[in-house]
């Protein structure tokens, strides 16, 4: 479906109640069923295209809470894109975004009130939302993060994570300080695609299908395909480095964002608390070594994290009471030189 606005393609899914945030989308079996994405534009290498790969002409608006962000910002790092695309973190916690309705959603700081949160420096925004707006003034769909900008037509070129990151892995390869590092390389793609879809409809997705089910029955189900799924990265990871071999590829990033947030996170505030991350020996490691690659710790805010998760869903969390613990040590040691990389 073509938007009223022919400077991007825009694909909808539409219901009876549109869902504006990931709390809104539920079955009638009381199940948590994730929407899709709806800008799907591609920046491209060639310059003639609508959206050409150009260094200082994209933004980056994300949040520290959330892994679909995260792994946007790490492809970012990872590829040393820091001088060729800017980027804004959101306040953690979700706020009201509009006087007129009762939407919460993500907001920029007035100030720097927020550590680690800024103003939006490009167009004044007070949230997402507003972006969306701007980018779209019938847009009906959900105010997620990621954001990818375009300064100079004013517009949102995606919001769907899993292109963005396979963008910044190709496109600006002529502006990427890491532009050797191919983290979907073309021998792989069948073997990175196939992890990636049990991994994200069984962990990446898996915590949110447990922590926002309403009726035993679809928790139940998403928590045995969860600790079956972290079982068998465990397996994996007993015999190599990465999940896909001893090879870095975008799959680990896609794995790691959620097992970041494992402990901290998902343990009590999505009920996923069969296992701790650090009871699985080569989970946990590969955890640390994930997080120690340079440029990967700073897209780790654990602050943020913990205040939007705790702090954003009172039907989960209504006295939004953050817990004390376990502040692990993503920094100390890890076992995962023994299979070279």
């Amino acid at each position: 479906m073509i938007s009223s606005c022919s400077r991007f393609i825009v694909t909808r899914s539409f219901s009876s109640k549109m869902a504006r945030s990931a709390l809104d989308e539920m079955t009638e079996s009381g199940a948590f069923n994730r929407t899709p994405s709806t800008f799907r534009n591609f920046i491209s290498k060639d310059k003639t295209s609508q959206f050409p790969a150009e260094s200082g002409r994209y933004h980056l608006y994300i949040s520290y809470a959330c892994p679909w962000a995260s792994r946007c910002l790490s492809f970012v790092k990872l590829k040393g894109l820091d001088k060729a695309i800017s980027y804004t973190a959101v306040k953690p916690i979700w706020e009201r975004t509009k006087e007129s309705d009762e939407h919460f959603g993500w907001v920029f700081p007035s100030s720097t009130e927020e550590p680690g949160a800024e103003p939006d420096p490009l167009n004044g925004a007070k949230s997402i939302r507003e972006l969306y707006e701007l980018a779209s003034s019938n847009y009906m769909g959900k105010y997620t993060v990621p954001v990818l900008w375009d300064k100079k037509l004013k517009t949102i070129v995606s919001n769907e994570s899993a292109e963005i990151i396979r963008m910044f892995n190709t496109e600006f390869n002529d502006i990427a300080e890491n532009a050797d590092l191919d983290l979907y390389p073309s021998h792989m793609q069948a073997l990175i695609d196939e992890v990636n879809e049990w991994i994200y409809d069984t962990i990446n997705n898996g915590v949110y299908k447990c922590g926002f089910a309403k009726k035993q029955g679809p928790y139940d189900e998403a928590v045995e395909k969860l600790f079956d799924a972290l079982d068998k990265c465990e397996e994996t990871l007993s015999k190599q480095r990465y999940i896909c071999g001893n090879t870095l590829t975008e799959a680990d990033v896609r794995l790691f964002v959620t097992l970041i947030r494992f402990d901290e996170v998902y343990t009590v505030h999505f009920k996923c608390n069969k296992k701790q991350l650090r009871e699985y020996p080569n989970l946990f490691n590969y955890t640390k070594d994930i997080y120690q690659i340079p440029g990967m710790s700073s897209t780790v805010n654990m602050a943020h994290i913990k205040k939007h998760y705790y702090g954003s869903h009172p039907s989960i969390n209504p006295f939004g009471i953050i817990p004390v613990g376990p502040g692990v040590d993503y920094s100390s040691p890890h076992d995962r030189e023994r299979f070279g990389s």
